[in-house]
């Protein structure tokens, strides 16, 4: 059973077997200028992602869904969902980000002002510092609690739902709340809606997700297909991506501070918390020179491999470096912090730039 809400490390070869999710990388040579988290292997599954491909390659219609569900800090883990809605829409894909804030509400007993206050000033905010062009008109943001068109689809999409399958697919025990069990209905339609007529009509979408987001996949994919004779919908086609390990070791979380490197953070708190990071390394210096480091289990590393390190060759010769034990955790811990200094420095000033357009947008979706 995978809990969207609550799922820990994931055994991802085994999520691939269980649930049907294709290698990503059979697809690797049809992508051209693959976005670096697919080359590395970050983005590592696929559910029938070639129609994806098949838009890009002839130029037509598709588009992608990512949620956002304001219950807390955005951390640099979520940067990878920003980075790859930076590659689509310079592919020309139309753009929709559902603001979660029923299911904060719901499954976070976040009230839906502080949702929208953590909306705009965490992740719009850090959306548009990292890049991601909010002026661009198929770029379509909004509350999922005032968007009466997703409310409405979703209240439909219901009528071929029974509890029964819901409890199959998350677990939902007998004490969960109603809303909670309604609320991937509304995801549902988050995902779906684009199809509709008045936003243009079926076309392939493609929703990225990490891999605990899979049961809202799978219930969306199996919602298209009952209602194909009704909306003639296209069923989604979706991507997953492994989790950036945490400071200490465990899943980076926002709501375990000790775990995480906050995008709001300054370069001094950023920094400061780099240094305390989980290594591969031995336990002695000599081990380590002897046998070589693990940099696979690395938190350092993955902050290099995920964000912060573009070219592939550089990277290659620090896993190398580290594993053959030509270099010291803390040598490459003083590399990392240089660029996770300049990086933050970066997203700052941007960040400050971007607060006025977020507000904007804040507006917009009112």
């Amino acid at each position: 059973m995978i809990d969207p809400w609550n799922s820990a490390i994931i055994d991802y070869e085994k999520l691939r077997e269980q649930f049907g999710i294709k290698p990503f990388a059979d697809l690797m040579d049809d992508i051209k200028d693959p976005h670096p988290l697919m080359k590395r292997g970050i983005i590592f599954g696929q559910r029938d992602y070639g129609r994806i491909v098949k838009a890009m390659r002839e130029g037509s219609s598709f588009a992608v869904v990512t949620g956002m569900m304001p219950s807390g800090k955005m951390h640099i883990g979520h940067k990878m969902v920003v980075d790859q809605l930076i590659w689509y829409q310079k592919k020309g894909a139309e753009i929709y980000i559902p603001i979660a804030d029923m299911e904060s509400y719901s499954a976070r007993e976040v009230d839906f002002k502080t949702s929208k206050k953590l909306a705009v000033e965490e992740y719009i905010t850090n959306y548009i510092a990292l890049g991601l062009d909010f002026e661009d008109e198929d770029l379509h943001i909004y509350l999922q609690s005032e968007n009466e068109v997703v409310k409405d689809l979703g209240y439909k999409l219901a009528k071929k739902v029974n509890l029964s399958q819901l409890k199959a697919i998350y677990g939902f025990a007998n004490n969960t709340n109603l809303a909670h069990v309604y609320v991937p209905l509304i995801q549902v339609a988050d995902i779906l809606h684009p199809q509709l007529d008045e936003f243009g009509g079926p076309k392939p979408i493609v929703v990225p997700v990490g891999a605990d987001q899979d049961p809202h996949i799978r219930l969306t994919r199996d919602i298209a297909e009952r209602f194909k004779s009704t909306y003639q919908f296209i069923a989604p086609s979706s991507t997953y991506h492994r989790f950036i390990t945490g400071l200490t070791g465990d899943k980076m979380s926002s709501s375990k501070p000790k775990t995480a490197i906050f995008l709001s953070d300054t370069p001094e708190v950023a920094v400061k918390k780099l240094k305390t990071a989980k290594t591969g390394g031995r336990e002695t210096l000599e081990e380590q020179k002897e046998i070589g480091g693990a940099p696979e289990e690395c938190a350092v590393y993955e902050m290099l491999l995920y964000h912060l390190i573009l070219d592939d060759g550089k990277l290659k010769e620090i896993y190398r470096d580290c594993q053959e034990g030509n270099m010291m955790c803390g040598e490459c811990k003083q590399n990392a912090t240089l660029l996770v200094e300049e990086f933050f420095q970066k997203l700052s000033q941007e960040r400050e730039k971007a607060k006025d357009l977020a507000k904007a947008s804040l507006l917009e979706i009112s």
